[in-house]
């Protein structure tokens, strides 16, 4: 194929790729089958175009999208393709296919669309400032600046080069053509030549000592793992042993397993047993020493700090303060006063109607279920009017179906009286109800035939199913996995790295972390020298102001001792009202309540006992079923198969099992 047939494929390969119903590999191979590539060359560069393109999709989007916003509104979404493949083959392929190459790629295309797109692709204002830094938001900026800028920036005077003949094409210039000068030939000088200097003798190649041999166990497998293998295998036999006799032995009709209810009653039996045993209480520890001393509270640095900040502030308000006053400023204590004052009221205030709505709230709940406990009686007196109303009409309509009977009676008395030959109307009558009597026979014979053919073949596939599912259940597992830490996964893609190459790779990057890590180690115990020193000067202040804070405290809680202010109580006229309503409204509610009490009768009492002892008996049933069929258990087991016709019908139906 041609330059242009092979991008042309590409991009249609592309085009024709639908992320979510195909994998690549499937999609790839679909699409050389359709379009009939047989060449190996063409294969593998139209694999690798697309394998690369939907593995860098994030970097080509970046690009697209930033073109599609500046230069390119006026080309077609249809192209992006075309676009993109571009861009995977200028930055991940230029160094593989030349420079002659590439162009003979860019020309078979419009040159227009070329030019344009590779002239915002290539410019240096996008590709080192925004299209970096939005790379560097997906990929790491070792793999940007060494995979993506590095090829494209060596490769980018040649590329631009390109540019300015596509330019001058475009706008129908020649480039003017550069004059060939004549080389200057040099001629050698006349010189004695020097004499050949005198080859020194090498150095004697010291004589290394010979290294020692790895061990040879280096390269064999211990022997732990092959004892857990044998064991593992030993125990799986086991297993499948024990499996294949208690699939062999198990009862077909008996149910041994404990309901639900019995294993309820053995747990609970179980931990009021258990509940008794109280020698192995758990003693508690007696509480820790230090919780009565005042222990000192160390502080971090920012802590301190921000204390220390803290003061400083407050020792510059005090000093204001006093300059403040000094220069002649007003005391502001009676303004406190009546500030706590209209504070105090404004509360009372706040309380009040608190206490208000409260009330409020609670009356509009009682008389909520006032009105609920009214509409249920008024719903009773409603039930109990249709109650009667139906028994009414249950009444006439049997009156009526009476009256209707008797005439219809009286009709065929007549109609009976009237006809003659009755004996002959008897027989046919006779006849045709025995010809419907047979055909209904004989389509519910063919109804329970077909059912039961039905059944049948069920039956026959369920047996089927189990057989498989057993066979399937016997068939051992292979759980082993063996993996070369050295191999690839074999997907046929340039960055293919197998574990090995991945740990070693991790390996370096941690030394250069590490070297990082110290570097940084350095400067911080440097800074850290300076913080102490402010951090001790810091201290002192602190602890002289919290001096004074202690002995301030102390003052004040004297004072507050002595002032202990009750808790504000709220008397108003309106609240009383309400609380009174409230009690009325509660009172009248309970009152109803008494009356709507359903007492109890003595048929209700009956019933309910009927129905314990009903469910007793069923249990008791139960339980004795249960006892019978593990009694009968036991003597199989005890006696041998051979005893018993039920014996031998378990025994065929746990080899037919098997």
């Amino acid at each position: 194929m041609n330059y242009g047939q092979l991008l042309n494929h590409c991009i249609y390969c592309l085009d024709s790729y639908r992320h979510k119903q195909q994998s690549v590999e499937e999609h790839l191979n679909e699409f050389i089958k359709a379009q009939k590539v047989h060449e190996e060359d063409d294969q593998t560069f139209i694999t690798e175009v697309f394998s690369g393109c939907v593995r860098y999709k994030p970097v080509m989007s970046v690009v697209l999208e930033g073109y599609y916003a500046k230069d390119g509104r006026k080309t077609l979404c249809s192209e992006q393709n075309m676009y993109s493949v571009l861009c995977y083959l200028t930055l991940f392929r230029l160094d593989e296919l030349g420079i002659t190459h590439f162009r003979s790629f860019v020309k078979s295309q419009d040159i227009n669309k070329m030019y344009k797109f590779l002239n915002f692709f290539l410019d240096d204002r996008n590709l080192l400032s925004w299209i970096t830094a939005q790379w560097e938001k997906n990929y790491e900026h070792s793999f940007v600046q060494t995979t993506l800028l590095s090829p494209i920036l060596k490769w980018l005077p040649e590329l631009k080069d390109m540019l300015l003949q596509m330019k001058c094409k475009i706008d129908n210039k020649v480039p003017p053509k550069r004059k060939v000068l004549s080389t200057t030939e040099t001629k050698p000088f006349n010189i004695t030549q020097p004499r050949a200097r005198s080859i020194p003798l090498p150095d004697p190649i010291p004589k290394l000592k010979p290294h020692k041999p790895p061990p040879y166990t280096l390269y064999q497998e211990p022997s732990e793992f092959s004892k857990i293998n044998k064991r593992k295998e030993i125990n799986r036999r086991l297993a499948e042993e024990q499996l294949m006799e208690a699939s062999r032995f198990q009862f077909a009709c008996a149910n041994s397993e404990k309901s639900s209810r019995a294993k309820e009653l053995l747990n609970n039996i179980i931990a009021e047993e258990e509940a008794k045993l109280d020698f192995d209480k758990h003693k508690a520890n007696p509480p820790p020493s230090f919780l009565n001393q005042d222990v000192p509270v160390k502080m971090n640095t920012a802590a301190i700090l921000r204390e220390g900040r803290l003061y400083q502030k407050r020792e510059a308000e005090e000093i204001r303060k006093w300059e403040s006053l000094e220069a002649g400023a007003k005391d502001k204590s009676e303004f406190m006063q009546w500030q706590t004052g209209m504070r105090q009221r404004d509360l009372d205030a706040k309380l009040a109607e608190i206490e208000r709505r409260r009330l409020e709230g609670k009356l509009s709940h009682e008389e909520a279920i006032l009105s609920r406990q009214n509409l249920i009686h008024d719903n009773k007196l409603k039930v109990q009017e249709m109650k009667e109303e139906t028994e009414k009409m249950m009444k006439e309509y049997l009156e009526q179906k009476f009256r209707q009977e008797q005439e219809i009676r009286q009709l065929v008395e007549n109609t009976m009286q009237g006809h003659k030959n009755t004996k002959n109307a008897k027989k046919k009558l006779q006849e045709y109800k025995q010809s419907i009597v047979q055909a209904v026979n004989e389509e519910s014979r063919d109804l329970m035939q077909k059912a039961l053919e039905e059944a049948e073949a069920d039956l026959r596939r369920k047996m089927e199913l189990i057989h498989q599912i057993r066979a399937l259940e016997a068939v051992p597992l292979i759980r082993q996995k063996f993996v070369d830490f050295t191999k690839t996964s074999g997907a046929g893609l340039l960055s293919e790295m197998s574990i090995a190459e991945l740990r070693e790779r991790l390996s370096l990057m941690k030394t250069a972390q590490k070297e990082e890590e110290e570097l940084k180690r350095d400067d911080i115990l440097a800074g850290k020298q300076a913080k102490d020193q402010k951090l001790l000067d810091t201290l002192e202040t602190i602890s002289k102001h919290r001096l004074e804070q202690t002995k301030s405290a102390a003052v004040l809680l004297e004072t507050r001792k002595k002032n202990i202010t009750k808790k504000p109580e709220v008397k108003d006229e309106s609240l009383i009202e309400l609380q009174k309503k409230l009690e009325e409204k509660r009172a009248q509610r309970f009152k109803e309540q008494e009356n709507s009490r359903i007492t109890a009768n003595s048929l209700s009492s009956t019933r309910t006992k009927n129905l314990i002892n009903q469910k007793k008996a069923l249990e008791e049933n139960r339980w004795r079923e249960l006892e019978q069929t593990r009694e009968r258990a036991t003597k199989l087991i005890a006696f041998g198969p051979t005893h018993s016709q039920s014996a031998t019908r378990l025994a065929k139906s746990s080899t037919l099992a098997t």
